[in-house]
């Protein structure tokens, strides 16, 4: 049976595998020429389906979870890109006792004295931004971190550098500050680390912004990034992609109005959407998401505002000279979300879109748990 986007129960997430192509398209024709390899990190789809439009290759992973679902469908190259706690070692193991080459990450003597004991490889978190975790390249812990691993019988593989400041970093110029700011933390990491003795395999950066504004990968091996398969209002907001750029949006229902408050209401609550508000911090607030029509064309200015569990609030951004739409109760739209991750995260599956762009093709299940 044919089934479009006016069938399922809403609220659901919809993907638009056109746009996902293109996104993959483009960020790995920016990075052939600085001759690095692209590991994809599936954290933000958490989906094998997703994870093959982008094409074979290494994969990152945020939880052991996907780990053990990706190494289950022929995945080999993994990096579990979360310090690692001890507890999960013997899931580690497993993994790598069915041939899959998991690699862990740290950045504690404590860490690598236990990963060394199991005879594990691992890369060493750098700080670059002063953004999480991570050791500063001229922090001499570097270097105890590294014999510690190395003298309880693991393998120093590398370092990870992620610059999660990039995302807020708007404009072009502030980008390319952060690439380049992440690649040389990195590369400088690396290098005392061999003059310490130390082999170094594998330098690895990434994150979606510095992945699409590097213009130097000298001295890097692979660039990581998650967030360009979808994109999201965040992204847009600091100049990586534009909204038309977004794969996936979250199709609610009209439920209701309030014209007393010029409110629309939708079915479609933070349940849906999450509470995320990256934009408040930009230079543009897009509320929780913008609002399109059921074909995707975006309604000018309509935002969804504010929500509750279950609750969408549709209304005007401040000072628009654009009348509320009329909405009828029973009418769908869609919702473009500011993180797509923390989107994707409220959801089961995804609603694959043919290319007629309203025909629901597929549904693909996500990975879900730790």
């Amino acid at each position: 049976m044919i089934t479009t986007l006016d069938d399922p129960q809403t609220p659901f997430l919809a993907l638009d595998p056109a746009i996902v192509a293109a996104n993959v398209r483009r960020l790995r024709s920016r990075l052939a020429p600085l001759g690095v390899t692209l590991r994809q990190h599936v954290k933000t789809a958490k989906s094998l389906d997703v994870a093959r439009l982008a094409g074979d290759g290494p994969i990152t992973v945020s939880t052991l979870a996907e780990a053990e679902a990706f190494a289950a469908a022929g995945h080999r190259d993994i990096v579990y890109a979360v310090g690692i706690a001890p507890h999960k070692l013997d899931r580690v193991c497993a993994l790598r006792d069915a041939g899959v080459d998991l690699v862990v990450l740290l950045d504690t003597p404590e860490q690598a004295a236990e990963a060394g004991r199991r005879g594990l490889p691992a890369l060493i978190e750098v700080d670059c931004d002063g953004h999480r975790g991570g050791l500063r390249p001229d922090d001499p812990a570097l270097v105890h971190v590294a014999a510690a691993l190395r003298g309880a019988g693991g393998e120093v593989r590398g370092v990870l550098v992620h610059a999660g400041e990039s995302y807020f970093a708007a404009g072009d110029n502030a980008l390319r500050r952060a690439a380049e700011e992440e690649r040389r933390a990195a590369v400088e990491a690396a290098g005392v680390l061999r003059a310490a003795g130390h082999p170094v395999k594998v330098v690895s950066v990434g994150s979606t912004p510095t992945a699409h504004f590097a213009t130097d990968l000298t001295g890097v091996t692979e660039v990581r990034a998650g967030n360009f398969v979808f994109f999201d209002l965040v992204m847009a907001g600091i100049g990586v992609c534009t909204p038309a750029d977004l794969a996936v949006t979250v199709v609610a229902t009209v439920i209701g109005h309030r014209p007393d408050k010029g409110w629309i209401l939708t079915d479609g609550g933070w349940m849906a959407t999450s509470r995320d508000r990256g934009t408040a911090r930009q230079r543009v607030d897009q509320g929780y998401g913008l609002v399109a029509a059921a074909d995707g064309t975006l309604l000018p200015d309509l935002l969804m505002t504010d929500a509750s569990q279950e609750h969408g609030i549709l209304s005007m951004r401040p000072g628009s000279p654009h009348a509320l739409p009329d909405l009828p109760v029973g009418v769908r739209v869609r919702i473009l979300p500011n993180h797509a991750c923390a989107t994707a995260a409220q959801h089961d599956a995804y609603h694959v879109l043919a290319d007629d762009g309203r025909t629901i093709d597929a549904v693909w299940p996500r990975i879900r748990g730790w």
